[in-house]
């Protein structure tokens, strides 16, 4: 399996009530629950509560369920953390509008993740109008349909790929490759794909309607698939069976962002800060572009550079455990990492009283920053009925994970691989 998607696939402990995985160094698909986590994450089919689509060629209205009100200005996509169908918490939502390519003919879907984890836009079909079609991307350099498996590490998506102009506030990534999840014209899951874990393919499992994958890379497999068949990856589906497939580079789910004309470059999160006891709401943007615009400048952030396969940074902990693999991810809804002397309720830590960590990130070229959380007891934390969190943390015993309660009240980078910045070519993160 490539890094990029999954770079924590079977990495990371997973429950009812935690998440953190990747497709690209992340994790999507949070899962936080109401109290004490169980062994799996849970899903489920697709509730019209949940799914408010609509064939339109504007912005979503406000008044739409589990829409984000939208910005006039160009390059800033409203995002915010706020209750969910699926009582999840830490989950940072965007409203997303597709568009058969060159037409008018355009859905929004609401409650879709922004996850700085992943590459590609991954819709559920089931969160699309009736009679709503996209046209097929094929497989390799044949004529047959392509499938997508990813695997994230709380389970996997199955779908096919289709072209779609993707509209994310003033900004348009034409013709692109996106991922339809539960696909009803592709074949039922190959049991290659099925291996990575949890079916995510409704909105109760998946805990939103879709992903929106703005990582540090430009594709979600990259060379792995060009080079020839993954069946971790890319499929070739006539009708009634999928073999696995190469998959050329411009027939590969992508990052809108980095298919762009502008502010191409990577994104910035900006979530404002919210109390120790957590915060019922919180609005914040997703703005595209590093440095090409007066709203994305670096200022004076401190830049970390990824490893260029898997985007991954280090993490040294206060009690000197190093940990080589380190993401920064929205997707994640908690920090993920171990710790032994944090009393655990499941795969949450539970401590007596908050407890505050200190950290360095570094990147690959040696720059590093100094950084802490506070860990606090999630049972206590989820027992408030707030949605967003900066201290909710749990168990991963081979990887850190800088997941949603890092990004609260700071600016966070994410630079896409190759693409100029003014700090030099992605991929890094920067804070």
């Amino acid at each position: 399996m490539n890094a990029r998607l999954a770079l924590l696939a079977g990495a990371l402990a997973l429950a009812l009530g935690a998440c953190g995985g990747s497709s690209g160094g992340s994790s999507a698909a949070g899962v936080a629950g109401t109290g004490a986590p169980a062994s799996t994450p849970a899903a489920s089919t697709p509730a019209a509560s949940s799914s408010s689509a609509s064939s339109t060629t504007t912005s979503p209205p406000a008044s739409t369920t589990g829409s984000v009100a939208q910005s006039t200005t160009p390059n800033v996509l409203p995002i915010a953390v706020t209750s969910t169908p699926t009582s999840t918490r830490n989950m940072l939502m965007a409203s997303v509008t597709v568009c058969v390519p060159g037409t008018s003919t355009c859905a929004t879907v609401n409650n879709v993740q922004v996850d700085t984890g992943s590459q590609g836009l991954r819709l559920l079909a089931s969160a699309l109008p009736a009679g709503f079609a996209l046209p097929a991307v094929n497989a390799g350099n044949g004529s047959d349909p392509a499938g997508s498996c990813a695997a994230f590490g709380s389970g996997y998506t199955w779908g096919a790929v289709r072209s779609a102009d993707v509209k994310l506030a003033g900004e348009v990534a034409s013709a692109l490759p996106i991922q339809m999840i539960a696909d009803p014209s592709l074949p039922v899951t190959p049991s290659a794909c099925k291996g990575f874990g949890l079916a995510m393919l409704n909105s109760t499992v998946l805990r939103s309607n879709g992903i929106l994958g703005v990582g540090p890379f430009g594709a979600d497999c990259g060379a792995a698939c060009v080079n020839g068949p993954n069946s971790s990856w890319y499929y070739a589906c006539p009708s009634g069976n999928c073999t696995a497939s190469a998959q050329p580079l411009a027939q590969q789910v992508s990052n809108p962002v980095a298919a762009f004309a502008t502010d191409n470059n990577g994104v910035v999160i900006d979530l404002p800060a919210i109390p120790a006891t957590g915060q019922s709401n919180v609005s914040g943007s997703l703005i595209f572009g590093i440095g090409s615009q007066a709203n994305n400048a670096l200022g004076n952030a401190t830049v970390l550079r990824g490893n260029s396969v898997t985007g991954f940074v280090s993490t040294t902990t206060s009690d000197g455990t190093v940990y080589s693999q380190s993401y920064i991810d929205s997707g994640s809804n908690g920090f993920f990492f171990a710790n032994p002397t944090l009393t655990r309720c499941g795969v949450w830590f539970c401590p007596t009283s908050p407890q505050s960590l200190g950290a360095t990130l570094k990147g690959v070229d040696g720059v590093s920053a100094n950084t802490s959380l506070s860990v606090a007891n999630a049972t206590a934390l989820f027992a408030t009925g707030n949605w967003a969190f900066n201290n909710l943390a749990g168990y991963n015993g081979s990887a850190f994970g800088w997941g949603l309660p890092f990004f609260f009240g700071r600016r966070v980078y994410t630079a896409i691989q190759a693409q100029t910045t003014p700090a030099g070519a992605g991929p890094f993160y920067a804070f």
